[in-house]
């Protein structure tokens, strides 16, 4: 499902002698909403770093990964919290997430706003940081600045960028996945360059790498084991490599995996000077994150919609979202204020920074009504339970069985603790692995009813 969203650019992202111009689009400040929102004004300490990274964050929202193809550029998501500045974008695939984080430290200006909006990284803008060297000042400025209005005053670019609803799905699964990593290596600049230089190069390198920490370093093993970190398409860390020259180190984050664990999601960082920049791979290079299923348990909760819609209130485009002090600004429990997050996660506005072990709040342009859209499986549940195809065998602490009528076949579903279980073809081939199948949550669902 894609939602077609206008942007309107007061004219073209560019590079002048004077600085780097980054034009915007419609976003929300924390003052507003507006129409081309001014957060930043400033120099970037290392020009050439922040070219690099800049190139790569558009160089990922215009790559198709898997089966590659010619592909409609899209604008990368900018988000200003008052100490850093936040790039991101998706791959077309949907199955690679980037994000450059320019830190305090890594610029000299003026924070003139807080909040979130899409920005132009046009073809003649990505040719001219293409050639910029790091003696030369780079001044960025995210919204309409003096600098660049000299050049064409009173221009318009209007642009059609076909947004998929798989950006923001893709944000809510990152969002539920990377809360669960842990650093699993933490790499020197020399042997994170060894490392990943050695990967495979082709396009459609087949299958996932498991790679175990060996001292300082990472080493190749055959099979998963216990604090392995899974690569899932080597050849998705592509866009990150020019950026190694610059590497001061590479930290890898994962989850728990067992010698019988599946491929994986997991996280690359680097750390550049006053700069990180993460790439998040799915577990799967022929998929995106769009379709893991991690979101929908928190969607499932009986008061998530409303706690979402308390908490998103209490937001303001913190650096660190402060658990504690959400649960008692809003008044519910932690375990609430976190399916609620989960629940802003899935409409994009909250994500996850694995350096700091912490949320942060963002906003995209997009209903956050659309969320059930879309997760079909969450409203395909809901019907299910409406329709009375639901039955429960057995609804005691502990363990609840229940049979669920879909068309011709009745399937039988069994949740006891964590472990879910269920009859139908999505779960004999997923086994869970991509989030509950629409019977187990219909059967949730009713046995909450039934409490």
């Amino acid at each position: 499902m894609d939602s077609v969203q206008t942007y309107t650019y007061r004219q073209p992202s560019e590079l002048t002698p004077g600085g780097l111009g980054l034009e915007t689009s419609g976003g929300t400040a924390l003052r507003d909403p507006g129409a081309h929102p001014r957060f930043f004004t400033g120099f970037l300490q290392r020009p050439a770093v922040a070219a690099a990274g800049l190139l790569a964050v558009a160089e990922v929202a215009r790559t198709r990964y898997f089966q590659p193809a010619d592909t409609t550029f899209r604008d990368p998501v900018v988000t200003s919290d008052g100490e850093r500045l936040r790039f991101e974008s998706f791959s077309v695939c949907g199955g690679v997430h980037l994000r450059l984080d320019v830190l305090g430290s890594g610029f000299d200006g003026d924070v003139i706003d807080r909040g979130t909006t899409n920005v132009d990284v046009n073809e003649p803008l990505r040719r001219m940081l293409s050639g910029l060297l790091d003696g030369q000042p780079l001044h960025l400025a995210v919204g309409p600045d003096d600098v660049t209005v000299t050049t064409k005053t009173d221009s318009v670019v209007e642009r059609k960028v076909p947004l998929p609803a798989r950006w923001v799905r893709g944000f809510g699964e990152i969002y539920v996945l990377t809360s669960e990593f842990d650093a699993r290596a933490e790499i020197p600049a020399a042997e994170a360059s060894r490392l990943l230089r050695s990967l495979p190069s082709q396009r459609r390198a087949a299958g996932a790498f498991w790679f175990a920490p060996a001292g300082r370093s990472l080493r190749l093993v055959s099979r998963p084991v216990p604090g392995a970190v899974c690569l899932p398409g080597p050849q998705r860390l592509s866009a990150i490599l020019p950026l190694l020259r610059f590497a001061t180190g590479l930290r890898v984050y994962g989850p728990g995996v067992t010698s019988t664990s599946q491929p994986v999601a997991s996280a690359w960082e680097l750390a550049l000077p006053g700069m990180r920049l993460t790439a998040t791979l799915s577990p799967d290079a022929t998929r995106g994150f769009s379709g893991e299923g991690a979101v929908l348990d928190a969607l499932s909760g009986d008061t998530v919609a409303e706690d979402a819609d308390l908490v998103s209130v209490l937001l303001a485009f913190e650096p660190r979202i402060d658990l504690a002090e959400l649960a008692a600004g809003s008044g519910l429990t932690p375990a609430r204020v976190r399916a609620a997050l989960v629940r802003l996660g899935a409409a994009g506005r909250v994500g996850h920074d694995l350096a700091e072990a912490a949320s942060f709040h963002r906003e995209l342009p997009f209903d956050g009504g659309l969320v059930e859209q879309m997760n079909p499986r969450h409203g395909a549940a809901r019907a299910l339970v409406a329709a009375g195809a639901v039955s429960l065998e057995q609804n005691r602490p502990g363990e609840v069985i229940g049979l669920v009528s879909a068309g011709d076949h009745t399937h039988r579903v069994r949740l006891a603790g964590d472990r879910r279980t269920c009859t139908c073809v999505w779960f004999a081939k997923h086994q869970g692995s991509r989030g509950p199948c629409k019977h187990v949550l219909a059967v949730e669902q009713s046995a909450r009813e039934e409490v």
